[in-house]
């Protein structure tokens, strides 16, 4: 303010020196007038506070809007952004509970609560902030093996949120959030661990191909124990079959024969059967006399061949008397 009304004297002069005192009064006044005028109304942005001090003293809080102030009594002496904001804490070297270092860096979300405060609570609380996160981290890193602080990064943010937040009240801030973004192990470390996570690959490769081997065999063994349940399945609905055909063909034959049988039966109890069963009877005891020779070199004949009607003979007894067993001869058959 004091600087806008320096300007306004120095023109007011400039113009009284170059002859032109008649405007310099009322330039004057118009000029302080304008001066009074912004340094009083005061437009604060919305998520922004601003905070005013009278006499050097807090005084007011203005508020997101068209605000008035005392010009030559208050000034604007803070402002702050009450939106949440991410600041980056630089990589800090942090010791294991294994005596391992280890490189961690992360980011806070913070935000101002109480204008009033984070003015007058600390000197910067940025810094405050920043440097209690490091306390914090490098505390709890040390409580921790360097396995588990890998797998433990939530738990470790929410210890740091805690702390942050217990001692943020005093500085007019919130912590919101902490997030370790890189864990960063000595080279030796490294190494070793990528030597640790090929080995476990490799277990788990030979585990898998060791299970599917065995799930093969086993797959192998099932197959070939349904195969031979089937093939034995198949040979004994064969063997059935096979018995069912013979016996069925054992018992057509057989009514083939009785049927046969009771034919010849009948047509000898016909007039002139015996003489027609004499003449086949003495047909077949010649073709089969005929046929010795063919069967090999050893001939078997009859004490007598010349002797044909007596073995002609011999045989249509044995026709007779079946005939005989089988029942009476009808009347006037012979």
């Amino acid at each position: 303010m004091f600087a806008k009304l320096i300007v306004v004297v120095v023109i007011t002069v400039a113009l009284v020196a170059s002859g032109q005192a008649g405007y310099a009064v009322p330039f004057f006044i118009i000029g302080f007038g304008v001066v009074l005028a912004v340094e009083s109304i005061k437009v604060v942005p919305q998520q922004q506070a601003w905070v005013v001090e009278r006499f050097g003293k807090f005084n007011a809080v203005l508020e997101p809007g068209l605000n008035g102030i005392w010009p030559f009594f208050d000034r604007v002496a803070y402002k702050h952004s009450l939106k949440e904001v991410s600041l980056d804490v630089t990589e800090q070297v942090c010791i294991t509970r294994d005596n391992t270092q280890l490189g961690v860096d992360g980011i806070i979300y913070y935000q101002v609560t109480d204008p009033r405060l984070a003015s007058y609570g600390s000197s910067n609380y940025i810094a405050a902030i920043t440097q209690l996160a490091q306390t914090t981290l490098r505390s709890e890193i040390g409580k921790m093996e360097l396995d588990k602080t890998f797998e433990s990064r939530d738990e470790v943010n929410r210890q740091v949120v805690a702390v942050l937040d217990e001692a943020g009240r005093t500085w007019g801030v919130k912590v919101l959030r902490y997030e370790i973004k890189n864990l960063t192990p000595p080279e030796a470390i490294l190494r070793s661990m990528q030597a640790q996570i090929t080995a476990e690959r490799e277990k788990r490769a030979l585990i898998a191909k060791s299970e599917g081997q065995r799930q093969q065999e086993i797959n192998l063994a099932d197959g070939e124990k349904q195969a031979a349940v089937l093939q034995s399945e198949g040979q004994k609905v064969a063997a059935i079959n096979r018995a069912e055909g013979e016996a069925k063909a054992i018992t057509t034959i057989a009514a083939a024969n009785a049927a046969a049988v009771r034919a010849v039966a009948a047509a000898m109890n016909e007039p002139g059967g015996m003489n027609a069963a004499n003449l086949k009877v003495a047909e077949v005891y010649v073709e089969a006399f005929g046929n010795l020779a063919k069967a090999g070199n050893t001939l078997i004949v009859p004490g007598n061949m010349a002797d044909l009607a007596t073995m002609v003979s011999s045989a249509m007894t044995i026709v007779s008397g079946a005939r005989r067993a089988d029942g009476p001869t009808p009347i006037g058959k012979p």
